[in-house]
């Protein structure tokens, strides 16, 4: 283990190079995939549509006999579920509404606005080409095709794509298993009573179990474990033995309580224990035994923005997910932003869109300690590790909140 600080770059390339995915896989309804990491490609089974359908109500034709000075004989009517029956005569028409399939011989439909009808003929009121208004069979899915890569995570606009093909099960990796502490003895549960003024309430656990629940992994709350190196080692044996990973708030600081270097020297391996990242320079990595470890700063926002930015992208490698970089856009500085050289900085912040630009700023206070400035913010304000100062109007990074946060 080294004691220099890593880049936030290189501390994600480090975990992420040593991390291997879950292999366990298990079949699961449509009903209960949402947010699933899909375990192998999904190929079509079908055309999607199955057949040729109207994709507006009107009246089905030839396009060729679309004649202003001819009227149209209508023969039929053609519902979604009940289709014309047989093949369109020349010089005729079937009254069809959207989503019902096209009649045998008819090329195109014109919407029911541009036709008038006098009791069973119509005269159309506007060109006609062939293919008008007409959803090809395959047009959106067509038959082997690959319609959704291994590792995507499950959406709801997938699961309906999978309902769309017949299917009713998936195939999926298992759920993560994360093991969830928080460390320290002035902590108290909420909905207890505070019994002296050093005592705070542990809203760690309480915003880590949340941020975990957006990410659909079994998590195990071991609750608060007190600053007592017997206690915290027996926290971290039962969490060695059926987690993935654990994730702790708290104890991995400089403080003469924090036991937890030594336990993981002594219990597994440590990869790195400094970020050079605000808030969050405190952030410990390692190994207990088959389980993964992630030890967050004691300060809310700092462990919640460790969570989000260091965490979040470990656990969606593990789980097995494609992990792409989070979403970042470039905005103006409204104000002044103050900033040292030397750590990357996620300072909480606003943005919004004037003049056809975006302009962010920072929002709250910016302490660690203070979760208001998150609860006010819509975006982190990603500054460069190097940069110093910014100036009112000059460009600067914005990531808006993911799900995690929002």
């Amino acid at each position: 283990m080294s004691d220099s600080w890593l880049s936030v770059a290189d501390a994600l390339a480090t975990m992420q190079g040593q991390i291997q995915p879950v292999q366990e896989t298990e079949e699961v309804h449509l009903q209960d995939a949402l947010d699933r990491v899909l375990a192998e490609p999904v190929c079509a089974n079908m055309d999607v549509p199955g057949y040729d359908n109207s994709a507006m109500d009107g009246y089905a034709l030839r396009a060729a006999e679309a004649d202003s000075d001819k009227p149209l004989t209508v023969v039929g009517t053609a519902l979604a579920g009940h289709p014309f029956n047989g093949e369109l005569p020349a010089q005729s028409c079937v009254r069809i509404m959207t989503g019902a399939q096209m009649p045998v011989a008819s090329d195109a439909v014109i919407m029911q606005e541009q036709v008038q009808r006098e009791g069973d003929l119509i005269r159309c009121q506007a060109p006609v080409g062939t293919g008008d208004n007409v959803r090809l069979k395959g047009c959106d899915i067509r038959q082997n095709d690959m319609i959704l890569q291994q590792g995507q995570r499950l959406t709801p606009t997938h699961i309906g794509l999978l309902a769309s093909l017949g299917m009713d099960q998936v195939r999926v990796l298992r759920r993560l298993r994360v093991a969830l502490f928080s460390n320290g003895d002035e902590l108290v549960l909420p909905g207890e009573p505070l019994h002296s003024p050093s005592q705070i309430y542990d809203s760690n656990r309480f915003t880590l179990h949340a941020m975990l629940q957006r990410l659909n992994v079994d998590v195990l709350d071991l609750g608060l474990i007190a600053d007592d190196r017997e206690a915290l080692e027996n926290a971290f044996q039962q969490a060695m033995r059926s987690a993935d990973i654990i994730i702790s708030s708290a104890g991995v600081s400089v403080g003469e309580a924090d036991y937890t270097k030594d336990i993981m020297a002594s219990l597994g391996q440590i990869g790195f224990w400094k970020i050079a990242m605000k808030p969050g320079k405190p952030f410990a990595f390692g190994r207990l035994g088959q389980a993964w470890f992630c030890g967050l700063p004691g300060n809310p926002v700092a462990a919640l923005v460790t969570m989000d930015q260091i965490v979040q992208p470990m656990l969606r490698h593990l789980a097995g997910e494609s992990v792409t970089p989070p979403v970042q856009l470039q905005a103006r500085a409204t104000s002044p932003i103050k900033k040292r050289p030397g750590r990357m900085d996620f300072q909480r912040g606003r943005f919004s869109q004037r003049d056809g630009e975006l302009w962010a700023e920072p929002v709250g206070s910016q302490s660690s300690a203070v979760l208001t400035s998150v609860a006010q913010a819509n975006c982190f304000l990603v500054l460069e590790q190097e940069r110093g100062p910014i100036a009112a109007g000059e460009s600067i990074t914005i990531q808006p909140f993911d799900c995690l946060l929002t």
